[in-house]
């Protein structure tokens, strides 16, 4: 019974993992384009991006993945969105959002001095910000973004909302199906097994930027 248990959480964890990764892959960048639309020197366009910062990040994840996956439906009576595409696609806005905050503030953080400095001799601003200002920035970035690596881990649960059948959705549906209780709290497993790995990778790559001290 345990080994097709944990075949069948396999199964779900898989579906978890595509989920975090394709999740980072996407937020990342985005959200440090977003960063960037909340330092803009336009205030129209500053306040429109904060405006949608505010709004993303005031509002339950939940809720904004059942408006994405009914939205189009409802709204335009258009085909709904495959569960999977639509839970990505709220994960990938949400957690952009999150990450604009935690790249504004470390952006921020650098001495404005050193801008100036790579001016006085002869840089480009892009030069500055990828040769002088980034890694700084990534040096700062870590601890906050491990933690929200680790809350992404646990968010991506709330994809079943939408019946994607990631880890936790496998293992409730033993409760239905057979009245077992105990593959649910067995989840919790490789939701431990994997923010372990990760708090492991985070703390290996702090070290390894220690050479870098800002």
């Amino acid at each position: 019974m345990l080994g097709s248990v944990t075949i069948s959480l396999l199964g779900g964890f898989a579906t978890t993992i595509k989920l975090f990764l394709l999740t980072l892959l996407f937020a990342l960048p985005l959200g440090l384009l977003i960063s960037f639309g909340t330092m803009n020197r336009f205030a129209l366009l500053r306040g429109l991006v904060k405006t949608i910062v505010w709004a993303i990040r005031g509002t339950p994840l939940m809720l904004q993945i059942i408006a994405i996956y009914y939205g189009p439906g409802i709204l335009w009576g258009g085909s709904l969105l495959p569960r999977f595409t639509a839970a990505l696609v709220a994960f990938s806005i949400n957690y952009a959002c999150y990450f604009s905050e935690i790249f504004r503030g470390g952006i921020q953080s650098i001495p404005r001095g050193q801008y100036e400095a790579g001016l006085v001799l002869g840089m480009t601003r892009p030069q500055i910000f990828f040769r002088v200002t980034l890694l700084q920035v990534i040096k700062r970035v870590i601890p906050p973004m491990g933690n929200e690596f680790i809350t992404l881990v646990k968010d991506t649960a709330l994809a079943r909302t939408i019946a994607v059948y990631e880890v936790l959705w496998m293992g409730e549906k033993y409760i239905k199906s057979a009245g077992l209780i105990w593959p649910l709290f067995y989840t919790a497993v490789f939701y431990l097994a994997f923010n372990g790995i990760l708090t492991l990778l985070f703390g290996w790559f702090e070290k390894k930027m220690d050479y870098f001290r800002v």
